[in-house]
């Protein structure tokens, strides 16, 4: 199990287990991720300094889909 999803995941970028990159973490709500799969740069630029926010287009990512968190968010393959 990896370490606990933080409001510091906040503008990592989530990657699936073949490295592609699916977006930006754009807000973090206890165990779970709000992915933002087409960032804009102002998003982008907001989520570089943990202002979190959330839109109709994120998808969510939970702890137990998750290989590992560093300095990007790497999904597990077997999902």
């Amino acid at each position: 199990m990896t370490a606990p999803l933080t409001n510091d995941e906040v503008g990592k970028t989530v990657v699936d287990a073949a490295g592609k990159e699916l977006g930006i973490v754009a807000k973090v709500d206890g165990s779970r991720a709000y992915v933002d799969p087409n960032p804009s740069l102002a998003e982008q630029a907001l989520a570089s300094l943990g202002w979190e926010g959330e839109d109709e287009e994120d998808y969510i990512v939970t702890e137990d889909m998750l290989e590992s968190v560093g300095e990007e968010i790497v999904l597990r393959g077997e999902l």
